[in-house]
């Protein structure tokens, strides 16, 4: 192949056909249909699109025209031939290293840098890495060695090319562009005015200068281009923390902390002040915790935001708890429970009053266990009330009342009048104290269902809690109808899936028996970023209170006696749980280990 080589979707399906991806009644189907399909994906495109789009953006890429017929691989099961995979076939074909482009791996200057944006988006091409003098791009087109060797001179840069595709390059141009054109002008604007968050700071006098706030466009754009970025990422959390010389982004994804970028400190208060103008805090106020909320949308679809900041040694740093309502309602059976502990939850959720309680650490998945259980009951013949501090995730379906200490409205006082309210069923954020846990036990007493998490490592030690809090053992047996005790593990990514053998030692920390277990673990693909998951799914222990467990709850038992009590009414543990998970292929031994010690 030379360089006068043209991609077209004939010689491109040719290519494929001759590599065994599609058999020759595809490959007719595709010449036949192609030039169509070529001349609809171009109206998709430039329906509503800015005219001064330029030349590689408008473009539409054969991979692009394969991909849109949706056609199986030739010999798999279940693979389609998407643009990645007819991207994969053309980077084999001529030579090239095909690279998937993870954004999470990509540092902003090294993107940002190196090549004009309008030279990146007309030609199609992303700086990716660099080391050791070496600059390497993407590109979306094989045969461009004119244009590399004319940005290798112009720029003096060595530069080595590998193939991806177009989709992801030009999403990287926008995002990354976009949001470092944004915070350039926005410190373009910024002054070095005396930053009062940092405790660390050496003050200067100097001349005045014109500062910038949360209003100015390029800071809006900014926050703008982060929030799209963490929602295409799926990002649970997202953190703005103030360092000494700069602020750092970072998101949680699948409970894990990725580093995103880095900013230049200036800007940290303003980026700050836009996010609180947004979830409607005061802005003045940078000396105590603040939260609020945003509600927002992407792709169509409505997502909450929860807002925290708190003055940290370098300023406020802000986390955006991340909403996205197709994680946080789900059908209950596809949350991850085995069919005793499903068929346990779903007797609790079908008793006309009692108390359920979902415990686990911060970031287990009790809210999302709570609001799709209530969605699950909610019907118009019932009347579903929640106490929140803050509300999650504001649902039409049900009656929110948000806690605010500030005017004394707590869990304690709106618990007090709620039964006013004519409730079926109250959902109490969290039992904190003697006030919250008796006004839910006595609301339980008066016919009502309540549902309510607490913090407890697991069921069994969830009864020695509610002891601790005052709530006498009598009335614990008397409303208490079962607990849920939960953790979140991560699913091995299918993609790069592969089998071993658990080592003796292994076997023995799991008290195992030493034998030939199968385990698997993902060994690092492009699907997953290299980290061998995708995705979570959850681990449930479930504690009914039988009738021999309330009489023990009632001679004021210890913990070892509730324990053995509910093993011999059939509780499964946490770590067994999760040991049938890994064995299943689910998850990885040291996401046992790392969930449940």
């Amino acid at each position: 192949m030379t360089e006068t080589t043209r991609l077209t979707v004939e010689n491109v399906a040719h290519m494929l056909e001759r590599r065994g991806l599609l058999t020759k009644g595809q490959l007719k189907d595709v010449l036949g249909r192609g030039k169509t399909q070529e001349q609809r994906l171009y109206a998709q495109h430039h329906s509503g699109a800015s005219r001064r789009t330029l030349s590689g953006a408008e473009t539409v890429s054969p991979a692009e025209v394969i991909a849109s017929f949706n056609l199986g691989i030739h010999g798999s099961v279940g693979q389609l031939l998407t643009e990645d995979a007819v991207t994969e076939a053309l980077a084999a074909a001529t030579g090239l290293p095909y690279y998937k482009i993870d954004p999470l791996k990509l540092k902003l200057d090294i993107v940002t840098e190196h090549i004009p944006r309008p030279f990146a988006l007309k030609n199609l091409i992303v700086a990716v890495d660099e080391a050791d003098g070496v600059i390497t791009v993407a590109v979306a087109d094989p045969f461009c060695d004119s244009i590399i060797s004319g940005l290798a001179s112009a720029r003096r840069l060595e530069i080595r090319r590998v193939l991806s595709s177009k989709s992801d390059i030009l999403k990287i141009l926008r995002e990354f562009y976009g949001f470092r054109a944004s915070v350039v002008a926005a410190e373009a604007e910024a002054s070095t005015t005396v930053d009062l968050g940092n405790l660390e700071q050496f003050f200067k006098i100097k001349g005045q200068h014109e500062t910038i706030d949360g209003s100015d466009k390029h800071v809006v754009s900014a926050v703008d281009f982060l929030l799209n970025y963490s929602f295409d990422q799926h990002a649970s959390d997202i953190h703005i923390e103030p360092k000494r010389e700069t602020s750092l982004i970072r998101f949680r994804i699948d409970g894990v902390m990725h580093n995103i970028h880095v900013i230049p400190k200036p800007l940290h208060a303003p980026i700050v002040s836009r996010i609180k103008m947004l979830s409607r805090m005061d802005l003045a106020e940078k000396r105590r915790p603040q939260d609020g909320r945003i509600k927002t949308s992407f792709n169509n679809k409505d997502i909450e935001l929860r807002v925290s900041t708190v003055p940290v040694a370098f300023g406020e740093k802000v986390v955006i708890r991340v909403f996205d309502p197709d994680i946080l309602l789900q059908d209950i059976d596809s949350m991850g429970f085995y069919p005793r502990e499903m068929a346990l939850y779903n007797s609790f959720l079908r008793r006309p009053n009692g108390i359920i309680l979902v415990t686990g650490p911060t970031g287990s998945g009790k809210t999302t266990t709570l609001y799709s259980s209530l969605r699950s009951l909610s019907s118009p013949e019932v009347n579903i009330v929640t106490v929140e501090d803050p509300i999650e995730m504001v649902m039409e379906e049900f009656n929110q009342i948000g806690v605010q200490q500030g005017i004394g409205v707590g869990f304690d006082s709106i618990l007090r009048n709620i039964l006013r309210q004519d409730p079926d069923i109250i959902m109490i954020g969290e039992i904190r104290d003697r006030e919250t846990a008796e006004n839910a036990v006595q609301a339980a007493l008066t016919g009502h269902l309540v549902l309510s998490t607490l913090h407890t490592n697991d069921a069994s030690s969830t009864i020695v809690r509610l002891l601790d809090l005052g709530v006498p053992a009598f009335l614990i047996s008397a409303t208490v109808l079962g607990i849920v005790a939960q953790r979140l593990v991560r699913k091995i990514c299918p993609h790069c899936k592969t089998a071993r053998t658990l080592s003796s030692e292994e076997c023995n920390y799991l008290s195992l028996p030493d034998n030939s277990y199968t385990v698997w673990e993902g060994e690092g693909c492009k699907m997953c970023r290299g980290t061998g998951y995708k995705g979570r799914s959850g681990l449930f222990e479930v504690m009914d209170m039988s009738e021999n467990m309330k009489a023990l709850v009632s001679s004021s038992a210890g913990l070892a006696q509730i324990a053995l009590a509910a093993r011999q009414d059939g509780l499964v543990s946490l770590r067994e749980v999760a040991i049938s998970k890994m064995l299943e292929g689910v998850t990885t031994y040291e996401e046992v280990i790392s969930m449940t010690g």
